[in-house]
């Protein structure tokens, strides 16, 4: 079982990516601060998500260095609020394997996860691209291709397929699917599951989504 590190002072958000991560059989630790942080640098993880701003005196880039000097292939993501080129770029000088920007969907980061332990310590994807069923999905630029043309997808159709292909073979009723796309403070019919999955397989019709019926959908591999 991969173990990962999520640094991360937001505390509400460190939890929905536990959440996340264990839901996919992950082992887990949270870190509020860069100075407990620091302290398990030598610990047997597999993958440390750091924030950049932390509150006292280790930052993101300060745990990276010493993650570095300690194994120069252990596998890092940076999770910054910050959107600026210049936290981009200072973090893959670093080292860093990814970058993900703030507010960003914990089904993304689940999908990035899995690439770059595959890439770690088993079979080798390419960067952020993910491929399937005939489809190419590029998470930096939430772009899907088909034979190299992009499907023009809604953010929100987007969001679908993610949270799809997080969780393939996965049976899901409507309220459930309600709840992981719109959020659990959504309020209306479970019906708008039914239209976004439909043009969803209008776009991406090589998906193969299985209706089951007076339940909910599940994604075949």
């Amino acid at each position: 079982m991969f173990k990962i590190a999520i640094v991360e002072d937001e505390k509400n958000l460190a939890s929905i990516v536990d959440k996340y991560l264990k839901n996919e059989g992950y082992d887990t630790i949270i870190f509020t601060n860069g100075e407990d942080a620091y302290n398990s640098i030598s610990d047997d993880i597999n993958l440390w998500i750091l924030d950049i701003m932390l509150p006292g005196e280790i930052t993101g880039y300060d745990l990276i260095k010493s993650i570095r000097e300690k194994n120069p292939k252990k596998p890092v993501i940076f999770a910054s609020a910050r959107d600026h080129d210049i936290d981009k770029v200072m973090g893959l000088e670093l080292g860093s394997d990814d970058y993900i920007a703030k507010p960003y969907s914990p089904r993304e980061l689940v999908l990035r996860v899995k690439n770059i332990l595959n890439r770690a310590y088993g079979d080798s994807i390419n960067n952020n691209i993910f491929s399937f069923n005939g489809y190419t999905i590029d998470f930096d630029k939430r772009i899907v291709y088909e034979n190299n043309e992009n499907i023009n997808l809604t953010s929100k159709e987007y969001d679908l397929l993610l949270f799809l292909l997080e969780n393939k073979a996965k049976a899901f009723s409507r309220d459930q699917i309600l709840d992981n796309v719109w959020g659990s403070d959504y309020f209306g019919s479970d019906r708008v599951v039914d239209d976004l999955m439909r043009r969803l397989r209008q776009k991406m019709p090589n998906l193969n989504v299985e209706t089951i019926y007076g339940f909910g959908y599940r994604l075949l591999v």
